[in-house]
């Protein structure tokens, strides 16, 4: 598996975050819908593996497959482009500016969004035969993860929604990695590897991820759990997307930006 330098990779990081800057309003909504909507199976098949097997870790090995289809398909997420889009900027790439990135990372979210929910409508009908009878096994773990991470975490007010915040800014973290992980090698079984390693920490260790919580609440509450929209976004969503914003930005894109783009070879504009 040949492996590509730091100093090329963080010049790869760069181009992809202008080039997701530039992309049109169209392509960035089909590209979040769709990440979204695999992200959101990718959830389902990791639940239902932890239920029937009664061992929740086997759940974190099989969740990142979700990630490595939708990143080899070239689709967005927006925990994903809370880092490469802003290098770009940080570069300062010809016609990228603020509100260039703040548009990239709103259209991204509008599509994870759409993507997440129409799969959560899609998976609650699954199981529940058309919403004629009560969710199995797999559907209750879905009420009960959903009730635990928003009213469970409420129940602490203040040092509920600080703890959400960090387990988004760690979850990011390891799934910028994940993102970046794809281009350092240049072989699919090589991506696949260097994809698979960080989400699995993440999913094991139950961070927050901003696009998986788009999926998981909605599913909660379309199943019957007992807790608002408000619920959710206060005391889950708002916090978990900041975490994963500084996760990103800071911990993976800044940081290699930071040590490895002074060693970047110059660039003919």
């Amino acid at each position: 598996m040949s492996y590509v330098k730091p100093a090329e990779f963080v010049q790869t990081m760069i181009d992809a975050g202008e080039s997701k800057v530039f992309m049109s309003t169209r392509d960035t909504i089909i590209r979040g819908t769709m990440a979204g909507a695999i992200l959101a199976i990718a959830v389902a098949v990791a639940i239902t593996t932890a239920v029937q097997t009664g061992i929740p870790i086997t759940g974190a090995l099989v969740f990142p497959v979700g990630f490595v289809i939708l990143n080899l398909m070239g689709f967005d997420l927006l925990t994903g482009v809370f880092a490469l889009a802003p290098l770009a900027l940080f570069e300062q790439r010809p016609g990228v500016t603020k509100a260039g990135v703040l548009r990239n990372w709103l259209l991204v979210a509008l599509g994870n969004l759409i993507g997440a929910v129409s799969v959560a409508f899609l998976v609650a009908l699954t199981f529940t035969m058309n919403f004629s009878m009560d969710p199995g096994a797999v559907g209750q773990a879905f009420i009960k993860a959903s009730t635990a991470r928003s009213l469970g975490f409420a129940e602490h007010g203040l040092n509920g929604w600080i703890t959400v915040f960090v387990k988004g800014i760690l979850c990011n973290w390891m799934v910028c990695l994940g993102v970046v992980g794809a281009m350092v090698s240049k072989s699919v079984s090589g991506k696949v590897l260097a994809m698979w390693f960080p989400i699995f920490i993440f999913f094991g260790l139950v961070f927050e991820h901003a696009v998986v919580n788009m999926y998981l609440f909605p599913l909660g509450m379309m199943l019957g759990a007992e807790f608002t929209i408000v619920d959710w976004l206060v005391w889950n969503q708002i916090p978990v997307t900041l975490g994963n914003l500084v996760g990103g930005l800071v911990f993976t894109g800044l940081a290699l930006y930071a040590t490895h783009g002074k060693t970047l070879p110059a660039r003919n504009l």
